[in-house]
């Protein structure tokens, strides 16, 4: 089974993001039914929003130190950036001409960010979820590991696969959705309703895999739960615990059940400590791996043989592709 993903290299990567994704990554890298993984920076994604140049460079390096701090193997996952296989944007294009407008409007993500966007809306927005089902159908991937959040963008990516089968004959594996159990969805720390965002203008509301120690305690033990007195597990009356059980649970692997019944006869004070101190703990070594790497030339090693080896296989789809459109002169 060969599994595809990608992160934007936006900045400040999340507790969130490392135990909705990355952490899940570095344990299906071991997995034997996993015969392929490939993990991608999405810088290409990245600019559909304004980008300064330079720190978004300084974001795609620091990344890739993230994911190599956060315990990938590059031995076992290939690690590239998408601009440096120019077939991403290349079946992007043939993508957004085999979609619908009607398709793209429709995504829930596009409408959040439009909302948001106080400049004018860049075409970019809209079509990204063409680009990103390009990333997915160029490796024919078996398998996908995304959040709740990008399930719509993987039916799109399905129905494309699907519409350009039925119209152009056998050419895409149809990808599945791969949703991890547990800590699919970390919540904000001060609005525990909504998700963790590192886009989020209150920096208590999420805490970042670099953010100094002593700050990632501060945050947790301030962190937003209820009047009670009780921990257990209850989405909809007690988010804010819930959310701390939740990241507990990812950082010790140890079921909420278990750390309900741990801790049922403790104070929130005390249960936000434990937080905290786990939390720290997971961090502490990620920080100091990542700044052994972020200057090393370990990154272009690794990013180089991730970008020739997804080159291989994305230029071998490509062409494909193209003969099954007429694009070019026909290949042998």
């Amino acid at each position: 089974m060969r599994l595809i993903s990608g992160i934007q290299p936006s900045g400040n990567i999340t507790l969130g993001n490392y135990l909705g994704a990355i952490k899940n990554f570095v344990k299906l890298q071991d997995r034997e039914d996993i015969t392929d993984f490939l993990v991608f920076v999405a810088d290409m994604h990245a600019i559909t929003v304004p980008q300064d140049k330079q720190a978004l460079r300084q974001n795609i390096k620091s990344l890739v130190a993230t994911y190599l701090a956060c315990g990938l193997n590059p031995e076992k996952v290939h690690i590239f950036i998408q601009s440096e296989v120019p077939a991403h944007a290349q079946l992007g294009w043939i993508l957004q001409c085999n979609g619908y407008i009607g398709e793209l409007e429709r995504m829930t993500q596009f409408k959040d960010k439009k909302e948001k966007q106080v400049a004018g809306v860049s075409v970019g927005l809209l079509t990204y979820p063409s680009l990103m089902a390009g990333d997915i159908l160029l490796y024919d991937s078996d398998a996908v590991p995304v959040g709740q959040d990008q399930k719509q963008h993987l039916e799109l990516t399905r129905t494309l696969a699907e519409r350009f089968n039925n119209k152009y004959g056998d050419t895409f594996v149809v990808p599945e959705p791969f949703i991890a159990e547990a800590g699919a969805k970390v919540m904000s720390l001060t609005e525990p309703t909504k998700k963790m965002s590192k886009s989020d203008p209150n920096p208590k509301a999420y805490i970042a895999l670099l953010d100094d120690i002593n700050i990632v305690k501060k945050k947790i033990r301030s962190a937003v739960t209820d009047s009670d007195g009780k921990i257990a597990y209850d989405t909809v009356n007690k988010p804010g615990i819930s959310n701390l059980l939740t990241i507990l649970s990812c950082v010790t692997n140890t079921s909420i059940k278990d750390l309900v019944e741990k801790y049922k006869d403790s104070n929130y004070q005390q249960f936000k400590d434990d937080v905290a101190n786990a939390v720290a703990l997971e961090l502490e070594p990620i920080q100091k791996r990542y700044n052994e790497l972020i200057n090393s030339p370990k990154l272009d090693e690794v990013l180089n043989e991730g970008r020739d080896y997804a080159n291989y296989l994305a230029n071998k789809k490509i062409a494909k592709v193209y003969n099954k459109v007429g694009l070019g002169r026909k290949t042998k």
